[in-house]
């Protein structure tokens, strides 16, 4: 299931830059409606056609193909072929858009197109009826605001950085004047949906506001899972579920496999564990450094709980190795996108019983040393409320004698030390270093 975010607001209340920052860090694609009708706007004053004429506009629209186009994560507006993203972001164009977003042919013309990306894509949608309208069915909804002086003087700013001649009266009066139109036009007049959560930004950074857009989609969409799997009995009763645990034939056949393979491992290499005492007996998330292909299969060797994988996606495509990999629950992340699905297909295997390993680096290193890592361990650390277990990879290769492979777990990382006040991007910032650190000491050891 997609998960549809709708950000409604006035004009100037910070949708655009704080929806294309949440879609960016959440992986979301994000969808700007008001360049959708800015596009027509533009259309009809560069034909010289009356914007307040809706026949006139009406009259128009067989001729225009509005399409939004993503390129590396990036939307491109394009008007019959043309790239105008741009030529969009001028005041009168703000102004003819405002005029014919009030058209009902306008609004219907886009309407499919708005509800077709929604349907095929997670998405933060922003504009001034998304909620109530658009995406009346919307997981999440955000009425995003702020003061009128306060949205004047940010759209003030923004138009000195662009190096035009303007007067902040004027730009306060054209922001009051667009108020009244969204609210008053006849057709999907701007107004607060009945169920969105209000954000007033008047007092708040970008970060700030971002932070908060993803504590409530976060918040609002685990309500929802919950509301889902977690039914009410009858009187009332709350039924709690209780993570499933793997089967003792699965068990078994495992710890076979693994002491075969421990056996066959120490064959080529001089494989030493330490730190056993410190694994988990039940599930958690394992969190080593990354230094060669094989690493998934020297951690797990020492590891009685079998473990799933995240594995970049192109290993998936690969025929020859996909059968083997997804025979040990391997299973394709997209890199840098904040995958929702791998996200949630690591939290099912997690509450199945098994371990998750994941590479907090990403990608292997290529000079042996710790690289900078990812926030992908703290988020899923606090999604499915599991333990990190972080683990550091020593390996030393020694002339005419076998190579030496160290591997040492340290001690687990409580989730609830990593996630103290909600999934914010400072909270993920914060327990990403605080796991890095623990598996880079685990590393150090070795030369202190």
């Amino acid at each position: 299931m997609t998960i549809n975010c709708a950000l409604d607001g006035p004009s100037g209340a910070g949708k655009s830059t704080i929806a294309k920052a949440v879609a960016k860090k959440l992986g979301y694609v994000y969808v700007d409606t008001g360049a959708l009708y800015r596009s027509i706007g533009l259309y009809c004053t560069r034909n010289g056609i009356d914007i307040s004429d809706s026949a006139a506009v009406e009259g128009v629209l067989s001729e225009i193909k509005v399409e939004l186009k993503y390129v590396d994560g990036s939307q491109t507006v394009r008007l019959n072929g043309e790239d105008v993203s741009g030529l969009i972001r001028t005041d009168e164009i703000s102004m003819a858009a405002s005029a014919v977003s009030a058209i009902p042919a306008v609004r219907a013309f886009l309407l499919e197109l708005q509800r077709s990306i929604a349907r095929e894509n997670d998405i933060v949608m922003d504009g001034r009826d998304i909620g109530t309208v658009i995406l009346p069915n919307a997981q999440v909804k955000i009425f995003m605001t702020a003061s009128a002086e306060e949205r004047a003087n940010r759209r003030y700013k923004e138009l000195l950085e662009r190096g035009q001649d303007v007067n902040y009266d004027d730009v306060l009066r054209d922001i009051n004047q667009r108020d009244y139109n969204d609210s008053h036009r006849d057709i999907s007049p701007l107004k607060k949906a009945d169920d969105a959560y209000e954000l007033d930004t008047s007092h708040m950074s970008i970060e700030e506001a971002v932070d908060a857009v993803c504590r409530i989609i976060a918040e609002k969409t685990a309500e929802q899972d919950k509301d889902k799997s977690l039914p009410a009995a009858s009187g009332g009763e709350e039924i709690t579920v209780e993570k499933s645990c793997i089967s003792k034939s699965k068990l078994f056949f495992y710890a076979i496999l693994r002491l075969a393979v421990r056996f066959l491992l120490k064959i080529p290499f001089s494989l030493k564990y330490e730190g056993g005492e410190n694994v988990p007996e039940g599930a958690c998330i394992v969190a080593p450094n990354h230094l060669t292909w094989a690493d998934p299969v020297f951690v797990s060797a020492g590891i009685k709980n079998p473990s799933a994988y995240m594995a970049k996606e192109s290993l998936l495509k690969n025929k020859l190795l996909a059968p083997l990999i997804k025979a040990f629950h391997a299973f394709p992340v997209k890199r840098d996108s904040g995958d929702r699905t791998a996200l949630n297909t690591s939290v099912e295997y997690l509450n199945k019983g098994y371990n998750l390993t994941i590479f907090p680096e990403g990608t292997r290193s290529k000079d042996g040393k710790l690289g900078k890592g990812k926030s992908g361990v703290a988020f899923i650390s606090a999604a499915a409320k599991a333990d990190v277990l972080p683990v550091g990879i020593i390996i030393r290769k020694r002339k005419f004698r076998r190579t030496s492979i160290t591997i040492r777990y340290g001690k687990p990382i409580s989730y609830k030390l990593l996630s103290t006040n909600g999934i914010t991007s400072s909270e993920l910032r914060r327990a990403r270093d605080l796991i890095m650190n623990e598996i880079g000491a685990l590393v150090d050891h070795e030369h202190s």
